[in-house]
């Protein structure tokens, strides 16, 4: 509680006001998520247009603050989404992004570092299962508090890929995609299900979806330049989950400790979110084969880390 007897604002910045970043914020701000949102982007001109557009629609939408600011309005921050960094490019993995993020990185997080030490660090930016771990690392926070939007969005089209096969609303289809947010991610077959029972689809309708999940980007990219409505929508769940102290099981990047036998690496996994971040990290039963995948994924993201270590 404030002094004031009132409850304290809550506070969501957002780091990076390109097209992932201010869809975030304007999917945040038709959803009433907080009470204070701020914009902060290297083209500060940028931020200031995105709040000057999203407070001209205050009159339809009433509630929260919306500003341009700079670092030291982190200081307050319950949540502080991180979206900046170099965009994918047409035919760029997301690992081909990595050491051009690196360098954008160390420095933003050195800058949040001045003024807080409370809030919860929610990582965007791609490839994002490594630099969730970079900002760890860099930040020393407990882990639970540096969280990557991880596998979120794969399973999200996972579900929604399945549901469209089966004529089902993609919100009563079951289904995980862990690991790596990219080329080396699995689906979770053997524990997807609608209402329990097993997803009907043969084995090349599985393969196919499969396909899609995992490259649904590349299509996006190639089709109009970036994702971003999808992802802007996954942040605000799981800002959501913080910010209500939920306790929701969602697919999130965060340091797998003895995971099926991987450690020491960001990877998506269901995990249960709520005020603290990343509350526990859900021990599901996955095929010796789902295993094997998951250590494949594992290996190739420390691969990387230590190429640039």
């Amino acid at each position: 509680m404030a002094e004031n007897g009132m409850a304290k604002k809550t506070r969501v910045v957002i780091i990076g006001a390109g097209a992932v970043g201010s869809t975030t914020a304007y999917t945040l701000l038709l959803r009433n998520r907080m009470d204070e949102l701020v914009l902060i982007d290297a083209n500060h001109k940028k931020a200031v247009g995105d709040a000057l557009d999203m407070n001209h629609g205050m009159p339809f939408l009433g509630g929260a603050k919306v500003w341009a600011g700079t670092y030291e309005d982190c200081r307050e921050a319950d949540v502080i989404i991180i979206t900046a960094g170099a965009a994918q490019r047409e035919g760029e993995t997301r690992v081909d992004l990595l050491k051009r993020n690196v360098a954008i990185f160390d420095s933003i997080v050195t800058e949040v570092l001045k003024v807080n030490s409370h809030g919860i660090l929610l990582i965007a930016s791609n490839p994002v299962d490594i630099m969730s771990y970079f900002s760890w690392k860099k930040s020393q926070w407990p882990v639970n508090r540096v969280i990557g939007s991880g596998t979120l969005l794969d399973s999200a089209r996972f579900r929604y890929l399945i549901g469209d096969k089966l004529d089902i609303d993609p919100r009563s289809v079951h289904a995980h995609i862990i690991g790596e947010h990219g080329d080396s991610e699995l689906p979770l077959w053997s524990l997807a299900n609608v209402a329990g029972a097993e997803v009907k689809l043969n084995d090349a309708e599985r393969e196919e979806v499969f396909v899609n999940t995992r490259d649904a980007a590349y299509q996006i990219i190639s089709a109009k330049g970036a994702t971003y409505y999808a992802i802007a929508l996954a942040l605000d769940r799981i800002c959501t989950a913080i910010l209500r102290d939920e306790g929701a099981v969602l697919n999130v990047s965060t340091l797998l400790n003895d995971y099926h036998g991987v450690s020491d690496v960001y990877l998506g996994v269901p995990c249960v979110v709520d005020r603290s971040g990343v509350r526990e990290v859900m021990d599901i039963p996955i095929t010796a084969e789902e295993k094997e995948l998951l250590h494949r994924s594992a290996d190739k993201l420390k691969g990387l880390i230590e190429s640039i270590q």
